[in-house]
């Protein structure tokens, strides 16, 4: 897969600068967009706001979505996100923080593709988001978005 591009959804500024020090320490994409909000991922996933001029035929190959967002909630992205045409087969993985059963129970029922709880220990999450980009970007076979809503 040439597109490596994901979407972190992380509103902690410290998460956000863990996760990245992380992705980037394994190479594991070549492009990442953040978004520190609900609206902010929608507006760069459907090319609105403050991201409207983006080419949405392009999207990204995962999204890192974070549950407890200000504005609009993960479990409300990930619901647009299966909701439309242009990203319900988009990869949604929740990084969270949440060990909450009704979490887990309600990202999988509403589609997300993997639950995974953040790692508090830096060498820990380092390696389990090389696991998820080895996984998601480079084993895991998905469709081209634009091919498959045609």
């Amino acid at each position: 897969m040439t597109n490596r591009h994901i979407l972190l959804v992380e509103d902690n500024p410290d998460d956000e600068v863990l996760t990245l020090r992380a992705l980037r320490k394994h190479n594991t994409a070549s492009e990442i967009s953040v978004a520190h909000d609900g609206v902010e991922a929608l507006d760069f996933l459907f090319g609105s706001g403050a991201h409207e001029k983006r080419d949405t035929s392009t999207m990204p190959s995962l999204v890192l979505l974070d549950l407890k967002l200000p504005k609009v909630d993960g479990l409300e992205v990930l619901r647009r996100i299966r909701s439309d045409e242009r990203t319900r087969l988009l990869p949604v993985v929740i990084f969270t923080s949440s060990n909450e059963e009704q979490d887990i129970l309600e990202c999988h029922s509403l589609g997300a593709n993997s639950y995974i709880r953040k790692p508090v220990d830096f060498n820990q999450l380092s390696e389990t988001l090389r696991v998820i980009g080895t996984y998601w970007l480079t084993l895991n076979l998905t469709p081209k978005l634009s091919n498959a809503t045609k």
